[in-house]
């Protein structure tokens, strides 16, 4: 059986200092690699184009999820049979692609997951742990097995690619990726690998980096169900704002006093219930009606 024909993608953002020993690395292990260049204002699109890579150019900066569907979309277009995703911060190790690439190759899996949790092989540092296995948990709430939602390394069959349409810019994309392959049916499958973590191998504030991963997460996970999750917030908020209500009529009628701050409260609560409502429920049609199964008229 002939060896898969593998692509790297790899998104970079000034990433001069680390990008020629990822792709010396990638060259023992894939076919061909992608880089695109986000913006960069260093040396990073020269360094990658002089080693070999396909580099290709954001004229500004876009974002991680930006210059990630850039490289994927070029590597659908592409003869190959296996796409691995990897940072260019030198944080993992190019020779676990080949854990991955056999995995995927051997098994009936749609895309392998590269966990750092997975053994006991990786000090992660603990606020990143935290916030990992929170994210974990609500995007993965339909696959318990799924360790490492947050893993850039990965390796994704042709097939899984086109099964899944990409809107995320920033960092949120590989949460949107997994929940929308969970989504499909598609098969995950993790693997353990080893990271290293260096002084200059992250830009990104991890309390605001994990808080926008977070509202992807929900934006992704409540679009599935519109009238539980936006719906059935609005009938708390609403019936929190009831409660305050008679709040305000009980110390009107008993002290004869009006709470302003607690009026100010309760129609901002009523009009967001009112809003969400509304939502979930023009939502809840729409997805009504794309579900709902297209019969031909032969009349």
């Amino acid at each position: 059986m002939p060896s898969p024909r593998v692509i790297a993608c790899i998104p970079a953002y000034n990433e001069e200092r680390n990008i020629a020993s990822v792709i010396v690395q990638l060259k023992n292990y894939v076919n061909e690699i992608i880089v695109c260049d986000d913006g960069s204002t260093d040396l990073t699109y020269e360094i990658a184009t002089n080693l070999g890579a396909t580099v290709i150019k954001h004229e500004q900066n876009e974002g991680y999820g930006a210059a990630l569907i850039t490289t994927l979309n070029y590597a659908k277009q592409t003869d190959n049979d296996i796409v691995v995703t990897i940072d260019a911060d030198r944080q993992h190790h190019a020779e676990d692609i080949e854990k991955l690439v056999s995995v995927l190759s051997e098994t009936d899996a749609d895309i392998v997951i590269g966990s750092r949790f997975l053994g006991n092989t990786n000090t992660v540092p603990q606020y990143r742990k935290i916030g990992i296995d929170i994210i974990t948990q609500v995007s993965t709430k339909n696959d318990k097995n799924i360790t490492d939602s947050q893993s850039g390394f990965r390796a994704y069959t042709k097939k899984a690619l086109e099964q899944i349409d990409y809107t995320e810019k920033g960092m949120g994309l590989s949460t949107e990726i997994l929940i929308k392959a969970l989504q499909n049916g598609l098969k995950i499958i993790e693997v353990p690998i080893s990271v290293s973590y260096y002084a200059d191998s992250s830009t990104h504030n991890p309390i605001l980096h994990g808080l926008r991963v977070l509202a992807t997460s929900f934006k992704h996970i409540s679009l599935q169900r519109p009238l539980l999750y936006y719906g059935g917030s609005g009938i708390l908020l609403v019936f929190l704002s009831f409660y305050l209500w008679g709040r305000i009529f009980f110390y009107y009628n008993t002290l004869n006093v009006l709470n302003i701050q607690y009026i100010m409260v309760s129609i901002t609560l009523t009009i967001i219930g009112v809003v969400l409502i509304s939502t979930g429920i023009i939502l809840g049609v729409f997805e009504s009606y794309i579900k709902k199964p297209q019969t031909n008229n032969t009349n």
